[in-house]
């Protein structure tokens, strides 16, 4: 089915840009799909593969799909072929899991017959054209000889800056610094606004003017942490470091702190409202970012499960998903007034002015602000009892 809609010229993502570009691109005869990756790989002089890495139960990488891939390239792949991954990795992951799967198929030997590099996808959802020319592109390859074929093709391609950092092993540690910081930081703020949150101190407002001083840079606190790398990739070191004796307790705690960040809001709700037991509680938000359609490990999927384990009756909507879509995420659409507690997951423009006054009138008492994307004094002014993340509710400050 993907492949047919691109031999259509039909654009299968929400992406800014990317339906013009794929018209224009299918109308000069540029873009071609295919599903016999063998056959493909025997006609490349340079494959980039940015397929799936997932976590398996015990939270380890699962390399399966990327090795399944790799056998693929290599019985197509040809002597002096770049290979290139974009997946992010475990450190050591490309050359460990990787590359002898490609030499094994092929019978060819890497650094003599094909070269391999890698280098990590740094793109975000709805952004990906407007800083595609503008993010640099890291790249580290097996010798120095992948390395200057990977510089050379991104240069020509893509236009962006590029970042040679040497091997395999520094490039796909450079995308796991970026993840594990945001990760780190994030859960830090959750930690200082859910001490501001007894301390009656607003999080928000001591948080820009701590980071005026030009020495901290500390990120919003919020209901939970989504999408497809923050709430995965730190496993991929964590894991690996304890396998070699060097436990990161730091990034282990951040992962702990943020996994756990929308029971703990629930919980803090419960203790100072009432049980959850029976209430009925409408999400405001599937995507895990505002103005996405992509639910990758949407905290909407933590806040469903808390909930129900509290035995809450969930609803939820989202501008982006039709009710079609919400059920086939496991999701009961709904509507704010319906409910007893609304919670906003995601800040989609579409739930920037809610009707506080009439939300109360229907029946609905409290609301939980997982982004902070309310005005407090207003809903607390059409009756609602009001939390957000690192705000003291009317309860908490008597």
């Amino acid at each position: 089915m993907l492949v047919e809609a691109i031999f259509s010229g039909l654009c299968p993502y929400e992406e800014p840009g990317l339906p013009e570009l794929m018209v224009d691109l299918h109308k000069t005869g540029r873009l071609t799909a295919t599903t016999n990756t063998a056959e493909a790989s025997a006609k490349s002089d340079a494959i980039i593969v940015i397929v799936p890495a997932h976590l398996t139960a015990n939270q380890t990488i699962d390399f399966s799909i990327l090795q399944q891939a790799s056998r693929e390239i290599g019985k197509g792949l040809q002597p002096g072929t770049l290979v290139i991954y974009e997946t992010t990795v475990a450190v050591g992951g490309t050359r460990q899991y990787l590359i002898p799967v490609l030499e094994k198929q092929s019978g060819l030997k890497v650094s003599k017959d094909f070269y391999v590099a890698y280098s990590p996808e740094r793109v975000k959802a709805n952004l990906i054209l407007a800083r595609l020319e503008t993010t640099p592109k890291v790249v580290g390859g097996y010798d120095a000889v992948s390395s200057d074929r990977a510089v050379a093709l991104y240069k020509q391609y893509l236009k962006a800056p590029v970042d040679d950092v040497g091997t395999l092993e520094a490039a796909e540690m450079t995308k796991l610094l970026g993840m594990l910081y945001r990760d780190v930081n994030i859960a830090l703020a959750n930690e200082l606004a859910a001490f501001c949150e007894v301390a009656g101190v607003d999080f928000e407002r001591v948080r820009k003017s701590a980071n005026t001083d030009g020495e901290a840079n500390l990120l919003l606190p919020g209901i939970g942490v989504g999408g497809h790398c923050v709430p995965v990739y730190p496993y991929f070191l964590t894991r690996e470091s304890r396998r070699l004796g060097i436990v990161q307790r730091i990034p282990e705690a951040a992962r702990e702190i943020n996994d756990q960040q929308p029971a703990r809001e629930l919980d803090r709700v419960a203790a100072l409202w009432k049980p959850l037991h029976g209430q009925r509680v409408h999400i405001l938000g599937l995507g895990f970012r505002p103005g996405v359609k992509v639910e990758a490990f949407s905290p909407a999927y933590a806040l469903r499960d808390a909930l129900q384990q509290r035995d809450a009756r969930v609803t939820i909507q989202d501008p982006h998903y039709t009710d079609e879509d919400l059920r086939q995420a496991g999701f009961e659409p709904g509507v704010a007034e319906a409910a007893r507690m609304v919670v906003l997951s995601t800040a989609h423009e579409e739930f920037a002015h809610p009707d506080f006054a009439a939300w109360r009138r229907a029946g609905v008492e409290i609301i939980l602000d997982g982004r902070n994307f309310w005005d407090q004094n207003q809903a607390e002014t059409a009756g609602l009892l009001y939390f957000g993340i690192g705000r003291a509710s009317r309860l908490e400050r008597h």
